[in-house]
């Protein structure tokens, strides 16, 4: 056990210590959230991001915005999700363990979301269902669902073989539109800022929890294959 320890490189640990940080971070924010929501607490910060959002939302804005949106609704994550399947089925050697996991993602955030808003059962500020603003308010479907679903790409994408960057490039962009999908939420006046922010402490704290069991599982798989084929080599040239 002890020689195991020593053998994990130092950088492993610590990618260890800050997704246990980015995880306890995230759950520490949403809970806080969720309680003063739960007692109908009224935020500040949410009246003054309404404001701000309706004095930005011109009607070009809303236009864009409301495009930026859809990349976030139901449909279009449903949609992704069969593709990225296809994707990890093909370019990944059918490595069943990352296809597991991405629903495991993607099927938990849904019923996480689901049920956190019935929990919590926030009316939204407004009902609007052109823009997908129907159900309660907490936490922000379109702050969760997409961090979880880009955020895995953006996982993927750090550990392929494009260089580096390729993958800087492609990362920025995907981490730009999670934002852009979660706080369009606001100019559209569907959501109220809290709901934003609690949905994204929620998505990343489920996508990093997802990661860092997959990549142990990965680990482990690693060693157990190394290990059967450390055995099986030396029978290649036992000569009886």
């Amino acid at each position: 056990m002890l020689n195991t320890l020593k053998a994990i490189p130092a950088r492993t640990y610590i990618l260890i210590v800050l997704a246990l940080g980015i995880i306890g971070g995230g759950f520490y924010i949403f809970s806080e959230l969720g309680e003063e929501v739960l007692e109908n607490e009224k935020f500040m910060i949410d009246r003054q991001a309404a404001d701000y959002a309706e004095n930005l939302a011109t009607p070009e804005i809303k236009t864009f915005f409301a495009w930026i949106t859809e990349l976030g609704s139901v449909w279009v994550l449903t949609a992704g999700s069969f593709i990225m399947l296809g994707v990890l089925w093909y370019f990944y050697n059918r490595n069943k363990w990352k296809i597991i996991y991405f629903v495991i993602a993607m099927g938990g955030v849904t019923i996480l979301v689901s049920g956190l808003k019935a929990a919590f059962s926030r009316d939204r500020p407004n009902i609007l269902e052109e823009y997908d603003g129907t159900g309660y308010s907490f936490p922000s479907g379109h702050s969760t669902a997409p961090i979880v679903f880009y955020g895995f790409i953006i996982y993927l994408v750090i550990r392929s073989k494009l260089n580096a960057l390729a993958k800087w490039l492609i990362n920025i962009f995907l981490g730009i539109l999670i934002l852009l999908i979660a706080f369009s939420r606001l100019p559209l006046g569907v959501h109220y800022f809290t709901d934003v922010i609690g949905g994204l402490a929620l998505g990343l704290t489920w996508l990093v929890t997802c990661i860092a069991i997959l990549e142990v599982t990965l680990w482990h798989r690693g060693r157990i294959a190394k290990k059967l084929e450390n055995e099986e080599t030396p029978s290649k040239f036992n000569t009886k």
